[in-house]
């Protein structure tokens, strides 16, 4: 609700009464805060200021300020705490962990949808529909949003964590945290398993739950559009069990220096590889073969839905996968086959002397097709004016048109018209007249030198079948970039499937083709990574 700016009503300082009346309304909330936590909330001798807002849907809100920041804020009767204050008391709410990127969508008004949530080693917290729950996110206990259960705890494992689980009321950098200090959440350590049989599973079980949690976060959009991606979901998690075994035998230390995040892209990357050269091609087929193994555990929860409820990580088809090193040969050929980094070409605009103004040229040396450059051009026509005389002796910013200026320079209803023009006017119209040109030249080659215009690279957002968008780049030739390379490059930048066609309607000319919206990434890629 507070996405959007706050209009302010008006701002009260509070008196000893009420801020008696506040402790006793928040214990009465907040059983599990104790008293001394309570008056350290709310302060007896620091100054607290209670303020009316208006949220942007109009509905009103009473905020309770101390210190400089939002502790409070009381909609409908119902008290909440801020983000400041779960900062300082982590276990106030039940916590649901989620993604980092799906902060961004919170904050810009979207509910907390269950696929994706992280399922923690110990399970998802007990809660109840409507009950206020705090949300925070992977690797770091401090919460980044509050919101309300859309279901009970029991409802959402039956759904097969499908549909909306958390309204949302307020999140970190929303306009409400923006009235504070705006300060960045503090790092807070998840808490340890105090359980002795978690501990002995600790490394294998923590890690294979972040998987999990991964996978249903990469399925968060299309569950969205189609609600039909709970299967494939489920197709993730098992796909990547084997890998995670790895991560935590011999490839530990070179996984340590990369984040969460680039470490299921890559298992992803290869247990789809995997997948395209397995037998089984029907993953149901898949499915029975891994239970019929001992494996995992498949139950059909919901009408033509197989879910995978259980995994047994200590299967030896899991704890004996490792993932093959590459060998020290191929590295050294990939290292020797990178290309030069790219240097931009000089671009300079030129212009070419048609057969009209070859009279006007031709004591300066120049024939028709002769390339100049426009300083050139200024030089050639001030020295034809002064050597003719045709400079105004009144006034010298006028310049007297001869014939042959006449006939290169002046329209023919002009000619019996126009006796004389300004400098400025007389250059427009000759560089106007002539054919423009340019001059690429790249490091260590030699000037290429072409008529008309360069083209700029073109950059197309296009619409395909099933309404799916593509990004569409011409011209990158002219520039002495390499279509294949650029694709290359993008591919792995975006995480997207690329393609090189020849453009239509150009000769010799190639266009690439990036699925999505992928505008953003080509300003990095030629503005940053190649500037031009």
């Amino acid at each position: 609700i507070f996405i959007k700016s706050l209009s302010r009503q008006h701002s009260q300082c509070w008196c000893a009464f009420h801020r008696r009346k506040l402790r006793a309304d928040v214990t009465t909330t907040f059983p599990t805060l104790g008293t001394d936590q309570v008056s350290e909330l709310v302060p007896g001798k620091e100054e607290l200021n209670i303020v009316k807002l208006y949220a942007h849907k109009g509905d009103a809100v009473t905020v309770y300020v101390s210190g400089g920041n939002p502790i409070l804020f009381e909609l409908e009767k119902n008290l909440y705490p801020t983000v400041y204050t779960l900062w300082s008391y982590p276990d106030l709410l039940p916590t649901f962990t989620t993604w980092p990127l799906v902060l961004e969508k919170l904050v810009g008004g979207a509910d907390l949808m269950l696929p994706g949530l992280v399922m923690p080693p110990a399970g998802l917290p007990q809660v109840q529909k409507g009950d206020l729950c705090a949300i925070s996110l992977v690797g770091n206990r401090a919460p980044v949003a509050i919101g309300v259960a859309a279901m009970s705890t029991a409802e959402m494992l039956t759904s097969g964590l499908k549909g909306r689980g958390f309204s949302v009321l307020h999140t970190y950098q929303d306009h409400l945290w923006r009235s504070g200090n705006k300060s960045s959440p503090p790092s807070i350590a998840p808490l340890a398993m105090d359980s002795a049989d978690l501990s002995e599973e600790k490394g294998s079980v923590q890690m294979d739950s972040t998987l999990q949690g991964d996978m249903r976060h990469m399925t968060l959009e299309g569950e969205e559009e189609n609600g039909e991606v709970h299967q494939a979901r489920e197709d993730k998690s098992l796909s990547e069990a084997p890998e995670d075994t790895s991560t935590r035998g011999l490839n530990q230390d070179s996984t340590d220096s990369k984040t969460l995040q680039e470490q299921m892209d890559e298992l992803l990357q290869q247990c789809f590889l995997h997948a395209l050269k397995c037998r089984v091609k029907k993953l149901s087929k898949f499915l029975q073969q891994m239970q019929q193994e001992q494996i995992i555990q498949v139950k059909e929860l919901s009408k033509g839905v197989e879910s995978i409820v259980a995994v047994d990580w200590k299967h030896p088809r899991i704890t004996s996968f490792v993932i093959p090193e590459p060998s020290p040969t191929s590295q050294t050929i990939q290292e020797g086959s990178r290309e030069q980094p790219y240097h931009p070409p000089d671009i300079k605009p030129l212009y070419c002397v048609p057969a009209s103004m070859t009279l006007l040229f031709q004591e300066s040396g120049h024939k028709k097709g002769s390339f100049l450059e426009g300083s050139e051009i200024r030089t050639i026509v001030i020295n034809y004016a002064k050597k003719n005389d045709l400079v105004d002796a009144d006034n010298k910013n006028l310049v007297k048109l001869d014939p042959i200026l006449c006939d290169c320079i002046l329209e023919k209803n002009e000619q019996h018209t126009v006796m004389k023009l300004p400098w400025d006017s007389l250059l427009t119209r000759c560089l106007e007249k002539l054919q423009p040109a340019y001059q690429v030249t790249f490091p260590g080659q030699e000037p290429i030198v072409k008529k008309g215009r360069i083209c700029p690279i073109d950059i197309t957002l296009a619409q395909r079948a099933s309404n799916k968008k593509v990004t569409v780049v011409r011209n990158l030739e002219a520039y002495g970039l390499d279509p294949y390379s650029v694709a290359a490059i993008l591919q792995q930048r975006c995480q997207a499937s690329t393609t090189v066609t020849p453009a239509p309607g150009a000769k010799d000319s190639l266009q690439v083709q990036i699925q999505g919206n992928q505008v953003h990434h080509l300003g990095w890629l030629l503005l940053g990574e190649h500037p031009l």
